[in-house]
């Protein structure tokens, strides 16, 4: 039998020995090598730790100047990352670009605002309790999407703001082993329309090339208008799809695990948050300067990833209701602000993302 390489991890597979290393990435160990943590003598916290010396929390974050990108791993393979933990002041989520690129490809694997790849597009805390992502009291955000690579992973993050982020914190685990011929590398990416054009749908995904499968979406969604807003079907197009798809949903609230509207009890959202779905975050009007409502949701396809060969394209629309009669309703083409992060896997190279938009375009309004 041959050795267990310590990927696919699981309470089923937990006792079993492997010969993997384990390291981990933080600012008080920025290389992650065997033996070299705390030793650092610079650092936010040099001053704290003054009268102690080295060893004490000399280096626990980062700072980040205006316009500035910090590089917060660099790891040769093979291996794979399985848990990321970070945090900054909420301000910062949307002016904060997060990219990782695996084996020296020429465009990054995953780019999006860094609160988005940890279902927070709304520079707002609010607690997740999913098994990919979690975000604990107060604004930890935790990762623990399998990212395995084959010769190296490197993690950046961009400043766009002239403004500097003043501490960072973060920590990378990840572990040194084979990675069989079958795993993919994880991918994600942003988009948004702002506002959403009448009677036009909200792309998530476009123009994936190669064998791939999908596992994830998250919506920061903020309402334009009074009324429901979520009757809008999300659709995958896959392998050679063009007017229609293959997987057609039913409406916003059913993708995303609810019904009703998400009303419980009558007259309120109920907010949730389960291992592979969720509306945990609800924002609504205070009646002075918030006039929008804005909601937080995901889905995560794990126990049922999307799979497909050649290509995928993913939709979804923005319907709400005209006012009539019950039996005299139509649908309302809402013209909405809707920000997407799509998860996936798939083997390399992929295509180019589009280009993410400046620091006003990401900016929550």
């Amino acid at each position: 039998m041959e050795p267990f390489n310590g990927l696919g991890m699981s309470l089923g597979n937990l006792s079993r020995l492997s010969p993997a290393q384990t390291r981990s990435i933080s600012a008080e160990n920025p290389t992650g090598e065997k033996g070299r943590g705390g030793m650092a003598t610079e650092g936010t916290g040099a001053i704290p730790a003054r009268e102690l010396g080295q060893g004490w929390k000399v280096s626990p974050s980062i700072e980040i100047a205006g316009h500035e990108t910090a590089a917060l791993a660099d790891i040769a393979g093979p291996g794979a990352i399985q848990h990321i933990w970070l945090t900054v002041h909420p301000r910062h989520w949307r002016s904060l670009v997060w990219r990782i690129s695996w084996d020296d490809e020429e465009t990054p694997s995953i780019e999006t605002p860094l609160g988005d790849f940890f279902c927070s597009g709304w520079c707002e805390r609010c607690n997740i309790s999913s098994l990919p992502v979690a975000v604990n009291p107060a604004g930890g955000f935790n990762c623990y999407w399998e990212m395995p690579f084959r010769r190296r992973a490197r993690i950046t993050v961009e400043n766009l703001s002239p403004d500097p982020v003043p501490a960072l914190y973060y920590q990378i685990d990840y572990t040194l082993t084979d990675v069989p011929d079958d795993r993919a590398y994880l991918h994600a990416q942003w988009r948004r329309s702002n506002p959403l054009p009448y009677m036009e749908v909200h792309t998530l995904l476009d123009g994936v090339q190669g064998q791939g499968h999908y596992v994830g979406t998250y919506l920061a969604w903020g309402v334009n208008n009074t009324g429901w807003w979520g009757e809008g079907e999300i659709k995958f197009y896959m392998d050679g799809d063009a007017d229609w798809p293959t997987i057609c949903g039913t409406g916003a609230e059913d993708y995303f695990g609810g019904a009703w509207n998400f009303e419980h009890p009558p007259g309120e959202y109920g907010v949730y948050s389960t291992p592979f779905l969720g509306l945990p975050q609800v924002i609504k009007p205070d009646g002075l300067y918030r006039s929008q409502q804005r909601f937080g949701m995901y889905r995560w396809h794990v126990m049922d990833p999307i799979r497909f060969t050649q290509d995928l394209r993913v939709t979804i629309q923005a319907l709400g209701w005209r006012s009539a009669l019950q039996d005299q309703r139509r649908y309302l083409p809402l013209q909405d602000d809707i920000a997407s992060t799509a998860f996936w896997y798939q083997s390399e190279p992929h295509a180019p993302f589009p280009a993410l938009p400046d620091l006003n375009g990401l900016e929550v309004i």
